[in-house]
C-alpha cells in the first residue's frame, strides 16, 4: 500500500475530502519525522512506537580495498508494533503464503 493508497481509503472511510486527509497524513509523518530527529520517541497506543535506537561503534571491512574501518556510534529510526498489532499480523499473515 503506498501513501496515496492510504489517503485514498482513508478519504472514503470518513468521508473527508482527500486534499484534507492528505494534509493530516503529511504532519502525522513530519511530526514523527521532527521529533525523531529531536531524538524523542512516538509512542501510538494500540499500533506501535516509533523509536530513536544508538548502534554502538563497530568495526568492519571494505572489501574492495582489503581494510578495516571504524563505523562510528550512530542513531537509526526503528519501528516497534504494540503486542496485540504483531500478534494480529502473525494471525492473518501466515496462511497466505
Amino acid at each position: 500500500m503506498t501513501k496515496a493508497d492510504l489517503v485514498t481509503e482513508i478519504a472514503e472511510k470518513t468521508g473527508v475530502e482527500k486534499v484534507a486527509v492528505q494534509a493530516t497524513v503529511e504532519a502525522l509523518m513530519k511530526s514523527v519525522k521532527n521529533s525523531l530527529s529531536a531524538g524523542q520517541n512516538v509512542y501510538l497506543r494500540g499500533f506501535g512506537s516509533f523509536i530513536v535506537k544508538k548502534r554502538a561503534e563497530k568495526k568492519g571491512r571494505n572489501i574492495t580495498k582489503n581494510k578495516t574501518i571504524v563505523i562510528p556510534e550512530h542513531y537509526i529510526p526503528a519501528f516497534k508494533p504494540a503486542k496485540t498489532f504483531a500478534e494480529k499480523v502473525k494471525k492473518n499473515v501466515k496462511g497466505t503464503k
